[in-house]
Order: C-alpha cells, then sequence, then structure tokens
C-alpha cells in the first residue's frame, strides 16, 4: 500500500526514525530548559555533556565490564557530579550577570571538553553494541519495529513526563520555582537554596548524559556527537518557549516527527526544516509556543 507514491512501510520507518530522534531533542531540550527555566542560564555545554554521557557509557563497558543497565544508571550520576563541580566553581558567580557570559563561558567549556576527548579518542566513532534484552526487532504487520529503538521512545517519555510532573506539580518543584525567584523568602523557611540550585543544574546535565547513553547503541559514540544536535536542540527550546518545561517535550517529539516526514516528501528541506519553523514561531510568538508573554 502506498500514500502519495510512497510505500506504507518506507513512510512508517520514517516515522518511527523521527519519533527517536524527537526523543533525544525532548530529552536534551527538557535538560536546557530546566536548567534555563530555573537557573537562568544557557547551557551551551549541554551537547558536550551529552556526549560525555555516551563516553562514560561507553568506557564503562570497555575497561570495567559494566553492561548497558549499570552504565544507564552509574553514567548521568557521574556527569551530573561533573555538572556540580562545574555550577560549584564557575557558573554561581555568573546568576545575577547577563545571560552572555553564561553563554560564553559554557561555549568555552564545550570547546575543552570536546578537545580533551577528540585528543584523546580521535573523531572517528567507536561501536556501543545493543544489550542483548532489546536485540532484535517485533513485526507489527505494517513495519518491523526495532526493539531497542522502541526502548529509546518509552524511556525518553518516561523521563520527561516524570520530569515534568515533579517540576510542575510537586511541592519539591514549588519550592525549585520559588526559590530562583526570591531565593531570600524561601531560605527565611530553611531551605538551603544554593544547595538547591547546585542539584538542579547537576540534574539537568544528568539528563543530558541519560540521553547520551541512550543514543550510544543508535549511533557511534563520538567527540562530535553532541555539537552535532546542540543547534538543533537550541532550535527547538527556543520554538517550544525558553524555560517551558512541557514546550520542550512537545516541541522535540513533535518536530522530531515532522523532521522525519520530510525527509520522505522533501528530503532536501530535512536538514533546514527546523530553523524554518523556528523563524515563523518567533516572527508569530516571540516567547515561542508555550513561554510566557513578557
Amino acid at each position: 500500500m502506498n500514500v502519495f507514491g510512497i510505500p506504507m512501510q518506507a513512510l512508517f520507518g520514517q516515522l518511527l526514525l523521527g519519533l527517536v530522534n524527537g526523543s533525544f531533542y525532548a530529552m536534551l531540550s527538557l535538560g536546557l530548559a530546566v536548567i534555563f527555566g530555573l537557573l537562568n542560564v544557557i547551557n551551551f555545554a549541554h551537547g558536550a555533556l551529552y556526549m560525555m554521557g555516551a563516553f562514560v557509557a561507553w568506557m564503562g563497558l570497555a575497561y570495567l565490564g559494566l553492561n548497558y543497565w549499570v552504565m544507564l544508571i552509574l553514567a548521568p550520576l557521574v556527569v551530573g557530579l561533573f555538572g556540580i563541580v562545574i555550577e560549584r566553581l564557575l557558573l554561581r558567580h555568573l546568576y545575577k550577570l547577563d545571560h552572555l557570559y553564561g553563554l560564553l563561558l559554557t561555549f568555552g567549556l564545550t570547546l575543552l571538553i570536546e578537545g580533551l576527548f577528540r585528543s584523546v579518542y580521535g573523531v572517528s566513532g567507536q561501536p556501543f553494541a545493543t544489550p542483548d534484552l532489546l536485540r532484535g526487532a517485533t513485526n507489527l504487520g505494517f513495519m518491523v519495529l526495532p526493539n531497542y529503538r522502541a526502548w529509546v521512545v518509552v524511556a525518553s517519555l518516561v523521563v520527561c513526563m516524570t520530569t515534568w510532573f515533579v517540576i510542575e506539580r510537586t511541592r519539591l518543584g514549588a519550592l525549585l520555582r520559588a526559590g530562583t525567584e526570591n531565593p531570600k523568602l524561601v531560605e527565611a523557611f530553611g531551605i538551603n537554596v544554593p544547595r538547591m540550585i547546585m542539584l538542579t543544574y547537576g540534574f539537568g546535565v544528568g539528563l543530558a548524559a541519560f540521553a547520551g547513553v541512550l543514543a550510544a547503541p543508535v549511533l557511534q559514540v563520538s567527540p562530535l556527537m553532541g555539537s552535532n544536535l546542540i543547534i538543533v536542540v537550541f532550535a527547538v527550546v527556543v520554538i517550544g518557549g525558553m524555560g517551558s518545561i512541557l514546550g520542550a517535550i512537545v516541541t522535540g517529539l513533535g518536530l522530531g516527527v515532522i523532521e522525519g516526514l520530510t525527509k520522505v516528501f522533501w528530503p532536501e528541506a530535512s536538514s533546514t526544516v527546523v530553523f524554518v519553523i523556528m523563524a515563523i514561531v518567533l516572527l508569530l510568538r516571540p516567547a515561542g509556543l508555550f513561554g510566557k508573554e513578557k
């Protein structure tokens, strides 16, 4: 069966690919939205930390013999701790300054981290085996669904929606938002706001690392894997609305699907469709689809 002259199986295959890419966009843009929305920092190092998460997982597998499932938990913790060190030593001094200072600092960190990994591992990718439990594919009749890609989509959705629920619907999330808007008032209730901000940055960085571990079996683990993705992710955040948690999730998944469909119907435009949409959204709604107008 064909749709507009395109085989149905090819169409669903591209939809799945778009949904997988959208899952990575959602995870990364969610971490960016958490950090910007709660800390007011534009974290350009997010792509490098995503790459670091994939490399930590690869190193745990290659050097220590730890399996995928262990590294799926351990790598975000390791990279999250690294993020906490960055926040304590560098970022904490920039919160009251213009956004540009944080952007320049994290851009410099990106160059430093990527340069370090390139000097050690080169630019060629390192293979990362799919875990035994998720190898193979399931025949759905209308398409063959690779098990690992299905796992990526499900895991991303669970993490994204859990994060949204915690930040938007729980007391902890209310304290986080209040701590960034009026820290002195929150500290009057005995809450350690600097520690809360530090852990929030570590969590946002951990989300990037988690996405990196999920991506490792799909993509080759390479020092350039973050830089190839971060520009698109920033576009996703701008379209969804800077600092909007729900906007990051919905826009990331939606743009991944749109990008996948564009590869079917107009392949030449697939690499630019996200930026065209960003330009249109900024013209019509500068705050983004889910952002709040000032």
